[in-house]
């Protein structure tokens, strides 16, 4: 029986990911910002599975509850098989966290990566995966800049941004820490609450060629389980097939800098 972490475990992809891991009989722990969704998804967990998953609430927007997230995994569990980076969403308006960063790039990127190099111990010998997307392709992020700028704000570039940032963090999370395997993957274009906006909150529920969550939590839990050796440390995968993301998604030097970024960013 593995133990699973699954972040943005209430609502999606993260929560269809979490039942199919329990109906596996793996041991689920369930990661949420809604303490109203959080409670739901154990009742759906629970009925997947037959037994009641341990769930945490935590805000990504603030890196002490990060922190704190991470002290309680590290009580409870000596040992974490999978840590499933699946929190994440888009941003309306440029705000700025109490932390003093932009909040997709911290929400999205510096949260989880926060989060994993706290708990880089219990993950040795195991597995992250990081759910990117193919909207990496609109938008680089800037190591220089994880403030943001509200002047240049754009909530698709952000976004995006964010997502390259992702798949950038799997590549050296690969190269840094060969003790834990770590892949990325874009999920397919999710029937999800997703967006920001009348229109777009609409596009992402009816659109007629959506990828349902639960095709996209099977995805998650293929590659939360499938042998290493069928699999590429730090590949990004879109359906089951390693793929070549944009250039800057794959700049090694970028990568590097942006590690050092957000450790200083976050004070890891």
């Amino acid at each position: 029986m593995a133990t699973i972490v699954v972040t943005g475990a209430s609502s999606g992809v993260g929560l269809a990911a979490a039942e199919r891991f329990a109906a596996r009989g793996d041991e689920v722990v369930l990661v949420g910002r809604d303490p109203g969704r959080l409670a739901t998804a154990v009742e759906r967990v629970t009925a997947a599975g037959g037994r009641e998953p341990a769930a945490f609430r935590a805000d990504f927007e603030s890196l002490a509850e990060v922190r704190a997230l991470a002290d309680q995994l590290r009580a409870a569990y000596p040992r974490i098989d999978v840590l499933a980076n699946n929190a994440g969403g888009m941003v309306g308006e440029f705000r700025r966290t109490g932390d003093g960063l932009e909040a997709t790039i911290q929400g999205n990127h510096l949260a989880p990566f926060l989060l994993t190099g706290l708990l880089r111990e219990q993950l040795q010998g195991g597995r992250v995966v990081n759910t990117a997307s193919r909207a990496h392709r609109h938008g680089s992020p800037d190591p220089e800049r994880l403030a943001g700028d509200p002047e240049r704000y754009s909530s698709w570039q952000a976004y995006g941004a964010s997502k390259a940032a992702n798949i950038l963090f799997t590549a050296e999370a690969a190269r840094r820490w060969p003790e834990v395997f770590s892949v990325s993957f874009h999920p397919g274009v999710v029937r999800t609450n997703f967006g920001t906006g009348r229109v777009t909150r609409l596009f992402y529920r009816y659109a007629p060629f959506l990828v349902t969550p639960e095709k996209a939590g099977e995805l998650l839990v293929w590659l939360a389980t499938t042998p290493e050796a069928e699999l590429v440390d730090g590949g990004y995968y879109v359906g089951r097939t390693v793929t070549r993301p944009a250039a800057h998604a794959g700049d090694s030097a970028l990568a590097a800098r942006l590690w050092e970024a957000s450790a200083k960013a976050v004070g890891n």
